[in-house]
């Protein structure tokens, strides 16, 4: 038996956001980022429809990018103080996710965030209030999946929480708020949602319900990514919706290495954060040809090459293809293609080389790895990562 979990309700397109007043309680609190949202005017308007669905708002605001342990607990005593029955988060994947962890602690003040750790150990939620979730960012689809990352940067590790209590009840998918973003932002953003759809279409627990919505979640990200990156605000409008439909697939296939090993150095080194959308980007081509091994995997990678009219005569060709096609996104986004280049070489070498026993065993350790159709050993994820830092072929 296998499960297949969405929002209750998702409303979409432009002017979706309205749909707030529609909301019924008596209390909402709206935990938001860094201020793109009130800087747009978004969150004035999404105040506004609260009010006018006759509940009292509340604001918790200034969650940072890769949301932390610390910022989790603030908003949940935040939440205990004022008793909302609706959680509303609003802005890109960090606010959302940083929500749905505080609202884990808002119902539960005893729980432990070692307990959250564990996949699929949630305590039952919704016995204090619904959550609803309006992405401004074409990626993460935290609005329509079980999952939230925090980072715990004490240990520079960042965790995958998952469980099916924390998909949202309500996701609001309107484009207006996506066509704020700056272009290296829909960049990266953008080759995460190429990602999720990709690992969630060659996962071990991929089936009839997720195979459909990440394959043209693959076909909608190929043809409309660039577009979107160049401002065209039409692609931009369908991106937000590609995005959205990946998120609906890999919340219920799951992931792969891939999302492990980005977890696991995105904030591993002292140089500064790999960001999450991006470290996908460059890690994706190499893992793809390492899980390539399984021949299962190598056949639905072949498929996807040919949704997208990729040629090979082969099974092997396809992947190649799929590869190269992938590298060439990469360098039309400006993406760099390994971690030596990102950011002109913020990750300093020798730290990355030291921690990289400590780096992989945590990747392979990483909630997303079960799901990955090849499962790494020690040495072989070592080498990936060393692959992934120098632009190396992958042989092994």
């Amino acid at each position: 038996m296998a499960r297949f979990t969405l929002p209750r309700d998702l409303y979409h397109g432009k002017g979706s956001l309205a749909e707030l007043k529609n909301l019924t309680g008596k209390k909402a609190i709206i935990v938001v980022g860094g201020g793109s949202m009130k800087r747009f005017g978004f969150l004035d308007r999404a105040i506004d429809y609260i009010k006018e669905a006759g509940m009292e708002v509340s604001l918790f605001e200034n969650v940072e990018p890769d949301p932390s342990v610390e910022t989790v607990m603030k908003g949940a005593a935040a939440m205990r103080e004022f008793e909302p029955d609706w959680i509303i988060s609003m802005g890109g994947g960090s606010p959302i996710d940083a929500a749905k962890a505080m609202w884990a602690f808002y119902e539960y003040p005893d729980t432990t965030f070692e307990d959250l750790i564990v996949p699929f150990n949630f305590p039952t939620l919704r016995t204090k209030a619904k959550f609803c979730a309006i992405p401004s960012t074409s990626g993460t689809a935290t609005e329509v999946t079980a999952f939230s990352v925090i980072t715990d940067y004490h240990k520079g590790i960042k965790y995958p929480l998952a469980d099916f209590n924390i998909t949202p009840d309500v996701a609001i998918v309107d484009p207006d708020l996506a066509e704020t973003m700056p272009a290296k932002l829909t960049a990266h953003t953008g080759m995460d949602a190429m990602t999720h759809a990709v690992e969630a279409y060659v996962s071990t627990l991929h089936c009839d319900y997720t195979d459909p919505l990440a394959m043209h979640a693959i076909r909608m990200v190929h043809e409309y990514l660039k577009s979107s990156y160049d401002g065209n605000m039409d692609a931009r409008d369908k991106m937000h919706n590609a995005q959205c439909l990946a998120g609906m697939a890999f919340s219920n296939a799951l992931l792969g290495i891939v999302h492990s090993m980005a977890h696991k150095t995105g904030a591993a080194y002292s140089g500064g954060h790999i960001v999450h959308g991006c470290a996908n980007a460059m890690y994706l081509p190499k893992v793809i040809k390492f899980n390539s091994k399984n021949e299962d995997a190598a056949k639905r990678y072949a498929e996807i090459a040919t949704a997208l009219f990729l040629k090979g005569n082969t099974t092997t060709e396809l992947v190649d293809a799929l590869i190269e096609e992938l590298n060439q996104m990469n360098r039309s986004l400006n993406i760099p293609s390994c971690i030596k280049e990102y950011e002109n070489g913020i990750i300093d070498e020798k730290e990355f080389l030291e921690k990289l026993p400590e780096v992989a065993a945590n990747a392979i350790s990483d909630a997303c790895t079960g799901s990955n159709p090849r499962i790494p050993t020690q040495e072989e994820m070592e080498k990936l990562l060393k692959a992934c830092f120098y632009n190396e072929e992958i042989t092994f």
